[in-house]
C-alpha cells in the first residue's frame, strides 16, 4: 500500500493542499492546479555551481502527483528573458487536447518571455511519467520533473507493495546548452562529448567518488567532501527490513543510455511507460532516454548494512563515473557507507545482453492486443548525413526542420503554404547498404508531414545504419507523442519481408519509447485513433536538434477549438490579429 493510500481523508486533504492541489470533489476525478514560473537559476547538480533551468526555484521541477482520470492544470509563466519555452508531458496521450502536448512548432507556439500559457489535460492512465522542455535543448539545461499517476480510487495495481520511491535519471554537462547548440550547428560540427556526471533526482558528484573506500573498482576518484552542500549530497532511500517497495525510474537523459542495479537486491519488472508487464526478475536493467519503469524489490538483506544503488552508462564508451545513491536500512545509521562495492555496470557494448533484456519485456496477460492486420507500413532509415558541409541526422534522407507556424493550427485552418505539402518518403532504396557509411552522404532539409488516415493501423519499421564514420552505428531511443505502440520485435541487419512472420502478435508490450540497436531494426504498430499532429523522434537531445525526427498527422479535422494562445505565431498568429482571445 502506498503512503498516500494510507492517509485518512482529512490528512489527505492537508497533504494535497500543501502541494498546491485543489480538490474539486471528494470522490472521483479531481482538478489539480499548479502555478509555475520557468527561469534560469544557480544550482550545483554535481557539486559544481552552474546555471540550470528551474521551476518555482526548484531543480528538478516539482513532482506532479495525480490519480488516473484527474485533470492537471498548469499555469506556466515564462520568466526567461530572451527565449521561448514549452513543456511536453511525456507519455500522456493528450486525448482530446493535442494543443497541450507541449511541442514547439508542432502542437503550439513557443511561450514568449513574460507570457503565460495554461496546460489543461487529463491523465487517463496510471503509470510512471515525466515532463520536460521541448524547445531547443532546454531538457539538457535541466527543465524536467516527474509526473506520477496513481490508479483510480477503488482500483488496485496488479502487484502489492508497502511503500514507493521515485528516481529521475539525467546526465549533466558543464558546458551550457546554448554553447552546445552552437557547437552542434557549426561547420565542422563540434560534438558535445560525454556528460561530466550522471544525476539521480538532480544530484550527482563530479570528480569525486562516494565509494572511495572501494577504489579497487578502478574509479581512482577521491572521496566526496560535501561540506554541508545538500544540493549534491547523495540520495538516500530509507527502508525497513522485510518490506516490499516499488521503485519508479524515469530517464530524461539527453544522451546516455543507462543501467541501474541495487546491490544484493533482485528486482521484479512490473511496469514500462505506464503499461503493466508480465513480471520477470532481474539483477539490473537497462533504461534508455525517454523510458520509464517500475520495479518491485524486497528488503531481505542483512539489516545491519546499507547498499549502493548504482547507475552507469551503456551503449556508449563510458567516460562518465557511475551515479550512486544509498539504500538505507533504518535498523542502522544512514551515514554508514555500504560495505560492499557498488554493482558493476555491464560492458557498454554488450548488446547481446541488452537485446536479451529487451526481448523479455512482454505485456501482462489481459493487456490490449495489437490489430492483426496493418493498413500502412512506413520504413524510417536512420542515417547521419551532410547538408552543405554541415553534419546532420536524417530520416529517409530528410533532416527535419520545424516551420514557424505550428502544424496543428496550419492543418486545422488550411494553411497549405505553412509547410512542405510533399509527403516524406515511406521507405528508402532497397540497395542501401546499412553496414557501411553512405556512399552519397548528402541529404536535404524538409518539414513535410506523414498524413495518416484516421482509425487505421500503422506499422513503423525503424532501420538503423552506419553513421558517417566506418564501423559506427549508434543506439537511438525513439519516442512517439500522442500514442502508445506495440513493440512487435527487434532484429539484426536490414529488415526483410520474412521478418514479418516473426512479429509478436500474442503479447507485445505497449510502450511510448523503443530503442533500435546498432545495425538493427525495431518494428512498431499503433492505431491512429487520436486526432492531432504528433512528433515521433529520437529522444537523444542533440540528435533531435540535428534533424532526427518526423511528424505524423491524423484526424485533424476532428480536433476541437484550439486555444488562440497556442496559435499566436506564424500564419495562424496573423489570422488571429484583431480577434478577441477566448
Amino acid at each position: 500500500m502506498t503512503l498516500i493510500m494510507r492517509l485518512t481523508p482529512i490528512c489527505l486533504l492537508v497533504y494535497l493542499s500543501c502541494f498546491g492541489l485543489f480538490v474539486n470533489s471528494v470522490l472521483g476525478a479531481k482538478a489539480r492546479h499548479f502555478k509555475w514560473e520557468v527561469e534560469y537559476m544557480y544550482g550545483a547538480p554535481d557539486c559544481l555551481e552552474h546555471v540550470v533551468m528551474g521551476i518555482n526555484g526548484q531543480f528538478p521541477g516539482p513532482t506532479i502527483k495525480a490519480q488516473a482520470g484527474d485533470t492537471v492544470v498548469v499555469h506556466l509563466t515564462n520568466k526567461l528573458h530572451t527565449e521561448g519555452v514549452v513543456i511536453h508531458w511525456h507519455g500522456i496521450r493528450q486525448l482530446g487536447t493535442p494543443w497541450a502536448d507541449g511541442t514547439a512548432s508542432i502542437s503550439q507556439c513557443a511561450i514568449n518571455p513574460g507570457e503565460t500559457f495554461v496546460y489543461r489535460f487529463t491523465v487517463d492512465k496510471a503509470g510512471t511519467y515525466f515532463y520536460h522542455g521541448h524547445y531547443g535543448m532546454q531538457r539538457s539545461a535541466g527543465l524536467y520533473g516527474l509526473l506520477i499517476v496513481d490508479v483510480e480510487e477503488g482500483k488496485k495495481e496488479p502487484f502489492q507493495y508497502d511503500g514507493e520511491f521515485n528516481l529521475l535519471l539525467s546526465d549533466w554537462w558543464h558546458k551550457g546548452v546554448h554553447e552546445q547548440e552552437v557547437d552542434l550547428s557549426a561547420n565542422p560540427m563540434r560534438w558535445i562529448g560525454e556528460p561530466q556526471s550522471l544525476l539521480i533526482n538532480g544530484r550527482g558528484q563530479y570528480n569525486c567518488s562516494l565509494a572511495a573506500a572501494h577504489n579497487g573498482n578502478g574509479s581512482g576518484l577521491p572521496e566526496c567532501k560535501f561540506r554541508g552542500n545538500e544540493r549534491c549530497a547523495p540520495n538516500i532511500l530509507h527502508v525497513m527490513p522485510n518490506k516490499t517497495y516499488r521503485l519508479r525510474v524515469a530517464s530524461t537523459t539527453a544522451l546516455a543510455s543507462l543501467n541501474l542495479a541495487i546491490g544484493n537486491h533482485k528486482m521484479l519488472m512490473v511496469e514500462a511507460d505506464g503499461n503493466y508487464l508480465e513480471p520477470f526478475w532481474v539483477n539490473d536493467f537497462d533504461i534508455y532516454s525517454g523510458e520509464t519503469y517500475s520495479v518491485v524489490f524486497r528488503t531481505d538483506q542483512n539489516p545491519a548494512n546499507n547498499y549502493w544503488i548504482s547507475v552507469g552508462v551503456r551503449g556508449r564508451e563510458p567516460r562518465t563515473p557511475q551515479a550512486l545513491a544509498i539504500l538505507h536500512y533504518q535498523t542502522t545509521t544512514a551515514s554508514k557507507l555500504p560495505t560492499l562495492a557498488p554493482p558493476k555496470t555491464p560492458l557498454w557494448n554488450d548488446y547481446a545482453r541488452s537485446k536479451a533484456f529487451s526481448n523479455k519485456i512482454l505485456a501482462l496477460s489481459g493487456s490490449p492486443k495489437p490489430p492483426l492486420i496493418n493498413h500502412r507500413r512506413i520504413f524510417l532509415l536512420n542515417t547521419q548525413n551532410r547538408i552543405d558541409g554541415y553534419t546532420k541526422w536524417a530520416i529517409n534522407n530528410v533532416s527535419l526542420t520545424l516551420p514557424p507556424t505550428p502544424y496543428l493550427g496550419a492543418i486545422k485552418h488550411g494553411f497549405s503554404n505553412a509547410f512542405d505539402q510533399k509527403s516524406p518518403p515511406d521507405t528508402f532504396l532497397s540497395t542501401y547498404d546499412i553496414m557501411k557509411p553512405p556512399s552519397n552522404p548528402n541529404s536535404t532539409y524538409g518539414n513535410g508531414v506523414y498524413m495518416l488516415k484516421f482509425n487505421t493501423t500503422i506499422d513503423v519499421i525503424l532501420q538503423n545504419a552506419n553513421a558517417l564514420n566506418a564501423n559506427v552505428s549508434e543506439i537511438h531511443p525513439w519516442h512517439l507523442h500522442g500514442h502508445d505502440f506495440w513493440v512487435m520485435g527487434y532484429g539484426e541487419g536490414k529488415f526483410s519481408k520474412k521478418n514479418i512472420g516473426k512479429f509478436n502478435l500474442k503479447n507485445p508490450p505497449l510502450r511510448n519509447t523503443a530503442v533500435i540497436f546498432p545495425y538493427g531494426w525495431t518494428a512498431l504498430r499503433f492505431v491512429t485513433d487520436n486526432p492531432g499532429v504528433w512528433a515521433f523522434h529520437c529522444h537523444i537531445e542533440p540528435h533531435l536538434h540535428m534533424g532526427m525526427g518526423v511528424v505524423f498527422a491524423e484526424g485533424v479535422h476532428l480536433v476541437g477549438n484550439i486555444p488562440n494562445e497556442a496559435l499566436s505565431c506564424g500564419l495562424t498568429g496573423k489570422m488571429l490579429i484583431g480577434k478577441p482571445h477566448k
